[in-house]
C-alpha cells in the first residue's frame, strides 16, 4: 500500500511551481522528495503529512491524464475507505513525524499568544515546526481583529500617503531652502534642488532594504530566554506566529495601526538627523520601499511564478527560510544584504548519477 495525500488546497502555494505537482498527481512521490531539483527538509515531510487522507494499492499510482473537473489530479478518495485504510498501520519516513494538534504543547482551542510564555526550552523547536491551520492571539475579538489584515490595505492605506507626501516633497525641495549641513556652517553648506528627489527617494528604498534585513535578523529572530516568560511572549506576537502558521493569509501583512507607530517612530529619527524637507524625502522613500515589502513578502506566500523568474528564485529561498533555514535567509524583498552579511542559504547540490 502507498500512502495518498490531497494537496489540492496547497498546490497554488509549492514553492516549485503549480504545475510541477499538477504532472506529478497521483504518482509515487517517495523519491522526489530527496531531489533533485530540491531536497525536503524534515518540517516539509512533516508538512506534507496534514494532508494524508488514505491509502492506494500498488499500481494504482497513475491516474487519467485529466480528470473531469480537475485537470492533472486524482479522482476524490471516498471518505469511508480512506477512513478505513487510515486505521491500516503503513511504515512511515521517521523524517515524517507529524504535528499533532489534538496532542500539541498548547491548546489550539484557546489564544495561543498567553500559552506559548510556558514552553520555556521547547518554545524555538516548537515554533519552527509550521503547521497549515489559522492562529488566534487574543481572548479579545477587537485586538484580534487588530493583528490581522489583508494584504491589499496596506496598499490602500500606505500608497496615497506616499503619493502625497512625495509631492511635498519635491515642491518643498522646488523653494530652494534646503541646505545639507547649515545648522554647522552657512559657507559651506550644500543647497539640495528638486532635481535631486528621485535620487533621495531612491535612497530611501535601498535604506529600508537594510533595515528590512536588520529587523529581520535581529529583532524577529532573537531567541529568547528560555527562562523569560515575556520575550517569548513578545517573540511569538512580532514574528513566531508567522513561522507557526506560515500560509495565514491574515497575518503576512503589518497591521496599519501598530505600523503606523513604528513608521513614527523612522519618521521623527530621520527628522532629528537631516533637515526637515530632505528627512522627509527620505522617508517617503522608506515608506515605498515598505509597502513594496509588505506586497512581495504576500506574493511570496501565496503567489505562484513563473518558472526561472526572479519572484520565483525568491519564493524558493523564502520557503527554504521557513522550513529549514530559519537562521539565514534573512532578505525578503532582495537577497542583496544577505551576501555581505554572510547569511545566505547555501545551494544544494547532487552528484550526478551514471
Amino acid at each position: 500500500r502507498r500512502r495518498l495525500y490531497d494537496l489540492s488546497g496547497f498546490v497554488r502555494l509549492h514553492p516549485g511551481g503549480e504545475q510541477l505537482l499538477r504532472r506529478r498527481a497521483g504518482t509515487d512521490v517517495s523519491a522526489a522528495l530527496d531531489g533533485p531539483p530540491h531536497r525536503h527538509s524534515a518540517n516539509a515531510r512533516r508538512w506534507l503529512e496534514q494532508y494524508y487522507v488514505g491509502e492506494m494499492e500498488p499500481g494504482e499510482e497513475q491516474v487519467p491524464p485529466a480528470a473531469p473537473g480537475c485537470p492533472g489530479h486524482p479522482e476524490p478518495v471516498d471518505e469511508k475507505t480512506a477512513d478505513a485504510t487510515a486505521q491500516t498501520p503503513t511504515r512511515l519516513d521517521p523524517r515524517c513525524k507529524t504535528v499533532d494538534v489534538e496532542k500539541d504543547l498548547v491548546d489550539w482551542q484557546k489564544p495561543l499568544l498567553w500559552q506559548v510564555g510556558y514552553l520555556g526550552e521547547k518554545y524555538d523547536e516548537w515554533v519552527h515546526q509550521p503547521v497549515d491551520r489559522p492562529i488566534r492571539l487574543f481572548h479579545s475579538d477587537f485586538l484580534e481583529s487588530l493583528s490581522k489584515t489583508a494584504w491589499y490595505v496596506v496598499f490602500m492605506v500606505w500608497a496615497p500617503v506616499v503619493l502625497y507626501l512625495s509631492w511635498v516633497s519635491y515642491t518643498s525641495l522646488a523653494q530652494g531652502n534646503t541646505r545639507l549641513f547649515s545648522s554647522f556652517t552657512t559657507e559651506y553648506s550644500i543647497p539640495v534642488h528638486k532635481y535631486y528627489f528621485p535620487f533621495i527617494f531612491l535612497l530611501g528604498m535601498f535604506l529600508w532594504s537594510l533595515l528590512e534585513y536588520l529587523i529581520h535578523r535581529f529583532v524577529f529572530h532573537m531567541k529568547p530566554p528560555a527562562s523569560n516568560y515575556y520575550l517569548i511572549t513578545l517573540h511569538f506576537l512580532l514574528h513566531g506566529q508567522h513561522h507557526k502558521s506560515p500560509f495565514d493569509s491574515s497575518r503576512l501583512v503589518f497591521p496599519p495601526v501598530p505600523a503606523s507607530l513604528v513608521i513614527g517612530f523612522f519618521y521623527g529619527v530621520l527628522q532629528l538627523l537631516l533637515p526637515e524637507v530632505l528627512g522627509l524625502s527620505v522617508f517617503v522613500g522608506g515608506l515605498c520601499g515598505y509597502v513594496i515589502y509588505d506586497m512581495m513578502h504576500y506574493y511570496l506566500h501565496y503567489g505562484s511564478p513563473k518558472k526561472g523568474t526572479y519572484l520565483y528564485g525568491l519564493k524558493a529561498y523564502h520557503v527554504k527560510h521557513h522550513f529549514e533555514h530559519q537562521k539565514s535567509g534573512f532578505g525578503i524583498s532582495t537577497r542583496f544584504w544577505d551576501h555581505p552579511f554572510r547569511t545566505l542559504i547555501p545551494e544544494e547540490t547532487f552528484e550526478k548519477e551514471d
